[in-house]
This record gives C-alpha cells, sequence and structure tokens, in this order.
C-alpha cells in the first residue's frame, strides 16, 4: 500500500479507527498485563507470609 501523504497513512485507506484501535488496545494490555501480575505476585507473597507466620506461631504454641 502506498501513501501520498501522512494524513492518508493515518487514514490507513479507510480502516483507521479499526487498526488505530486495535493497536491502542494491544499498547493498554501490553502496559497492564505487567502490572496486574505484579500486584498477583505481591499478594500471593504476602498470603504465603502470612501463612508461614501462622504456621510458626501455632506449631510454636502446641510445643510449649
Amino acid at each position: 500500500m502506498h501513501w501520498n501523504s501522512v494524513g492518508d497513512f493515518f487514514a490507513m485507506g479507510g480502516y483507521a479507527l479499526y487498526v488505530w484501535g486495535s493497536f491502542g488496545a494491544c499498547l493498554v494490555l501490553m502496559v497492564v498485563e505487567p502490572l496486574l501480575a505484579r500486584k498477583r505476585l505481591t499478594e500471593v507473597r504476602d498470603t504465603l507470609a502470612r501463612e508461614r507466620l501462622a504456621d510458626e506461631l501455632d506449631h510454636q504454641s502446641g510445643t510449649s
């Protein structure tokens, strides 16, 4: 496909909304996904730390 101007490029032959909307959605997902993964990792680590502490306290109170 050949474009005669920058405006033609951004118009994408009449499919600009689909093309740029797809790029926008992909960009949003590529930014949001690592943030959500980091949040989930933090939650899992916190849960495991709480469970470990609860097990240690339970073990200590059981042997005393």
